[in-house]
């Protein structure tokens, strides 16, 4: 183009033209400095080397949580000559880089969402005891998928598992988790439990985990969430976040669900006890009912006797008493008008009076009165 003149706006739409057509997208990889946040909207920094600095242009959305000067971070991003501030990158993603500066990306995270209560152990809710639906967030074709599927089916089969198949390392796997967490919380049937899981791998495999757009939403999770990293070192913030952390996918199985093996024991025990409580508590019964009726037959039978001696003695009283031995003695029943004659007051000359004895009856007429014979 020698001997083509542009104006400074040409000269701007023709190289960023060029830098579109050619660079869509450039990974740049240096120290972090000249870090600031503006109006809490807009994020500036550089990266530099020993040899130059790049200026770097985004937004707060862009950021996996806080920064400072002197991390060592990888930017992607989309290079661009601005008409006046002339040429910077604008954001797509950043991650830290090397082991140093993820774990002190991390740390300041984790002071920033400690101060805001979001690892409170007031916050942690049970998962419940055992679920029939759960959203499984991991890469389909892991072994960590492999491995909860197939424990799962060995510990308590039945339940329904609903895959979101995300990448859990690299640039995208951030908004690839937010966005299966977000899914999950929006279905009009919520699963019973969210598990995250997946297997371990170096501090820059796992630093997604601490991303701050991942750990809010799992902290946001409106569904008790169980988060299960495969690594033991260090524990992720999204672990912290979550209602329930587990060290392995197949620990996440064991703390979701029982082992339906021990259960079939347990029952099987329970059923053997209640056998034995019941025979014994039968046989109980029974040697109790045994003395009872032993009890009862000599109660009835004391009974009877006294009964029998009451009778005996009420026989000899009735014998005693009986007019007809008196009569067999030689007493005798006089009667006056068919009532009893017990006294000569009672009896006139001349009254016919009807005398009982042992064999018969005399009828008499009193001729005589005599008192006191």
């Amino acid at each position: 183009m020698e001997g083509v003149v542009l104006a400074p706006a040409d000269f701007v739409a023709l190289v960023n033209q060029t830098l579109e057509y050619a660079y869509p997208l450039v990974t740049v990889e240096g120290e972090l400095s000249n870090f600031r946040v503006s109006k809490n909207r807009w994020v500036y920094f550089d990266l530099q080397d020993e040899q130059a600095s790049v200026k770097f242009f985004g937004t707060v959305y862009n950021l996996p949580g806080p920064l400072e000067d002197g991390l060592k971070i990888r930017v992607i991003g989309a290079p661009r000559l601005h008409p006046r501030f002339g040429f910077s990158v604008n954001i797509v993603s950043i991650s830290a880089v090397g082991e140093g500066s993820i774990k002190k990306a991390a740390q300041l995270l984790q002071a920033k969402l400690e101060k805001e209560g979001l690892f409170g152990i007031e916050r942690k809710r049970q998962l419940p005891l055992i679920p029939r639906k759960v959203g499984l967030i991991t890469a389909a074709k892991s072994a960590a998928y492999s491995d909860f599927i197939k424990i799962l089916n060995e510990r308590w089969g039945g339940v329904e598992v609903s895959l979101a198949d995300v990448y859990v390392q690299g640039q995208q796997a951030p908004l690839q988790l937010v966005a299966a967490i977000e899914h999950f919380n929006n279905l009009p049937a919520l699963p019973d439990v969210l598990v995250i899981t997946r297997g371990g791998g170096s501090a820059e495999d796992l630093a997604a985990f601490s991303d701050e757009r991942v750990v809010r939403s799992v902290a946001a999770s409106r569904i008790p969430t169980l988060v299960a990293i495969g690594h033991e070192v260090d524990i992720s913030l999204a672990e912290l976040a979550a209602d329930v952390r587990a060290s392995t996918p197949s620990n996440a199985v064991q703390l979701m669900v029982p082992d339906k093996s021990t259960h079939l024991q347990s029952i099987a025990g329970i059923r053997l006890s209640l056998g034995s409580s019941l025979n014994t508590m039968l046989e109980n019964q029974a040697q109790q009912n045994r003395v009872n009726l032993q009890s009862i037959s000599s109660a009835v039978n004391n009974y009877l006797e006294a009964q029998n001696t009451e009778l005996q003695a009420n026989r000899k009283l009735a014998v005693l008493f009986d007019p007809r031995a008196a009569l067999k003695r030689g007493y005798a029943i006089v009667s006056l008008k068919d009532r009893h004659l017990s006294s000569v007051n009672n009896a006139n000359s001349g009254d016919e009076l009807s005398v009982q004895l042992s064999d018969g009856r005399i009828n008499s007429k009193v001729t005589k009165i005599i008192k006191g014979a």
